[in-house]
């Protein structure tokens, strides 16, 4: 048995091997890729470094036949599957095997090591694969993992010649105290400090307005040090991903964070390519994906986060076939007012006529927009505050424990609905389980069309009224928490 990936899940492939007379041949058959084909070579040198020598016919097929087969992983099974065909019998039943093989018989480590763990776990299979995957697959608890550096430790362990020592499960890293940017490093900003802690404590899309140097990306690195670790569930999801990728994992509950530049490629956002690989958005998956620079990014390049966005899932499709990621993201963007990005500066340097700043804007699409539960307008700090006066405040510590208060709360009420914070809450669940006060739902019925509210712009509000309220302690969201989700709307005619 071994393994595939299709998206962030593996796949079990059953390596059947079958040796007939005739000219020698390799054949595999079952939708290999290249990588797959090209196992042969691989396999057969890793075989004579053994003293195993193939004769005759050897078809391999990789079972369901219909699954495409991708990547090195099967190099392994390939490898032990033809060594139990040419006579050496070896008890492959009941393991799963994944690993890529050199000429000479060592172990290389593989991407998908989680995915596989999580497999072999599911299956009640022990994992058997190179030793420097090993600490990695570790990381999922509930699998049984032995590391091995070369092809004969494998088979001197199937034989019970030489057991393979269990990999032990690293020790969780909790987030440390560190963090990149602490809020009472920022100089003045209140409201934009306000505006991180309630996109933190609801996982709120927001968008940040403001002329040049004003702070915004300070800001939004600023949010890392406000997001509550990752538990077990999501913490397993994000390794999964960044296992798929092929990036280094290490055993942390702390939440990604991915900045992207405005150059960017769709396929580098929301993946694809040759191998299905995951994007950008998939890697924030659980944090936060930064687009600084909003307006400069490709149109097509926003209008393909509408999906994930909205969906919390993105699916990749090419000729090669279909694969669905996780993209459960907050969205964190920022933007200036205008082309030189100094509109409305009070020493008048901005240069830009009236239909630069709406070109520039329109930039931004509607549906873009209406997915941003939060729109803040981030002026710039004067030069006399920034020279004269002290750090202080808050720091992120205090912040984040409200927080986290915040998110036990959320937890609590959407939990056993299958939920982990306001923002990810069907409408249809929304509406049923929030409570609104009179005067809340007044306001809410003058705002529809003060604000041009669409369905999905209301039932953003709500969430956002429900985060605030959860903020506070409050049971019911009030006028109060209605009228300060409302204030983060005011950059309406932004798009």
């Amino acid at each position: 048995m071994g393994v595939t990936l299709r998206g962030i899940e593996a796949v079990p492939v059953e390596v059947e091997v079958q040796v007939t007379g005739g000219l020698f041949a390799i054949n595999v058959v079952g939708l290999p890729d290249a990588s797959v084909r090209e196992a042969r070579e691989r396999v057969r040198g890793a075989l004579k470094s053994l003293g195993v020598s193939l004769r005759g016919r050897v078809t391999v097929n990789l079972a369901p036949a219909e699954v495409p087969k991708e990547g090195a992983l099967l190099d392994l099974p390939m490898a032990l599957a033809m060594m139990d065909a040419s006579g050496m019998s070896l008890p492959l039943e009941g393991s799963l095997f994944i690993g890529e093989l050199s000429l000479d018989g060592r172990l290389r480590p593989v991407r998908g090591a989680i995915p596989a763990a999580v497999l072999a776990a599911r299956l009640g299979l022990p994992l058997i694969l190179p030793a420097e995957s090993a600490r990695e697959a570790a990381m999922v608890r509930e699998a049984r993992v032995f590391g091995a550096s070369t092809l004969s430790q494998v088979v001197s362990h199937l034989k019970g010649e030489r057991v393979l020592e269990q990999a032990v499960s690293p020790e969780v890293e909790d987030p440390g105290g560190d963090v990149p940017v602490d809020l009472r490093d920022v100089r003045g900003q209140a409201a934009a400090k306000r505006a991180l802690e309630v996109a933190a404590a609801g996982h709120h899309n927001l968008l940040m307005v403001g002329p040049p140097g004003s702070g915004k990306t300070m800001l939004a690195r600023a949010l890392k040090g406000l997001l509550p670790p990752l538990d077990d569930r999501e913490m397993i999801e994000v390794l999964s991903v960044h296992s798929v990728a092929g990036l280094p994992v290490r055993s942390c509950r702390e939440r990604p964070f991915r900045p992207v530049h405005p150059t960017a490629s769709t396929v580098a956002i929301c993946g694809g390519g040759s191998s299905l690989r995951p994007g950008e958005v998939s890697l924030a998956h659980r944090g936060v994906l930064f687009l600084d620079e909003l307006p400069e990014f490709q149109r097509d390049v926003l209008e393909a986060l509408r999906g994930p966005l909205e969906d919390g899932v993105i699916r990749v499709s090419r000729a090669s076939g279909t694969v669905e990621y996780p993209a459960r993201v907050l969205l964190v963007c920022s933007a200036n007012p205008c082309p030189c990005g100094y509109l409305g500066d009070p020493e008048g340097r901005c240069r830009c006529s009236l239909g630069d700043v709406r070109r520039y804007r329109r930039r931004i699409s509607g549906p873009i927009l209406d997915r941003m539960d939060m729109r803040l307008e981030v002026p710039r700090v004067p030069a006399a505050e920034l020279i004269d006066a002290p750090s202080g405040g808050e720091d992120s510590r205090m912040v984040r424990s409200r927080v986290l208060a915040a998110r036990r709360i959320q937890a609590d009420r959407w939990g056993p609905l299958g939920y982990l914070c306001n923002s990810e809450v069907p409408e249809g669940i929304l509406r049923r389980h929030v409570r609104l006060t009179g005067e809340a739902k007044e306001i809410l019925k003058g705002a529809i069309g003060a604000f041009r509210l669409s369905g999905r712009g209301l039932s953003r509000v709500i969430r956002l009224s429900r985060t605030v309220a959860d903020l506070e302690g409050s049971p019911s969201v009030e006028g109060r928490h209605v009228g300060e989700a409302l204030s983060y709307r005011s950059l309406e005619e932004v798009g």
